[in-house]
């Protein structure tokens, strides 16, 4: 009796790791990824025009006093054009957006704005990933909040949606 106790003893442990393995990943107790980027000033970039006729972006552009975000995409990414339509949206209700455009070329990043529309007052092409690096970023899209000295006071990691939409007008002290 006790040698098959003794059996299925490991067999209950594994089982017990992995009950509660599974429960940790499915209710995670923090869903949000906390960034080391937000309080900190925006890292030095100077990033050259991606498109003709639209100035490039840099550091420098975001310290005028006016508060604004800045759009890591890349035209070869899917959900980058799911959230044009809602940038196209908040840059309508007033808020200034910046792009930057990671591991593109211009003629790809021409045509990506030609069929989905173009929510940026500068782009800024980061073709060697350079800036997206500094900015601790892992991946398109992502949008940071800029306050108007240069700070970094919010990232969203991800699409921008209609939900997000009420928080970032807000953050830029705009009205959705």
């Amino acid at each position: 009796m006790k040698r098959k106790l003794i059996l299925w003893v490991p067999f209950g442990l594994c089982a017990a790791l992995f009950i509660a393995f599974f429960i940790g990943l499915k209710n995670p107790a923090d869903h949000v990824i906390a960034s080391k980027m937000v309080g900190q000033p925006l890292p030095e970039f100077d990033a050259a025009p991606g498109i003709p006729g639209q100035p490039g972006a840099a550091t420098r552009d975001f310290k005028d006093g006016k508060p604004r975000l800045l759009n890591i995409f890349a035209s070869w990414c899917v959900p980058c054009v799911q959230e044009i339509p809602m940038l196209i949206r908040l840059k309508d209700a007033g808020a200034e957006i910046d792009g930057l455009a990671v591991h593109d070329t211009t003629p790809d990043l021409q045509a990506f704005l030609a069929r989905n529309g173009n929510p940026y007052t500068r782009i800024g092409l980061d073709s060697a990933g350079k800036a997206q690096i500094a900015f601790g970023s892992a991946g398109v899209p992502e949008t940071f909040v800029v306050d108007g000295q240069g700070k970094i006071i919010y990232q969203h990691i991800g699409v921008v949606t209609e939900e997000d939409m009420p928080k970032l007008m807000a953050m830029l002290g705009a009205r959705p």
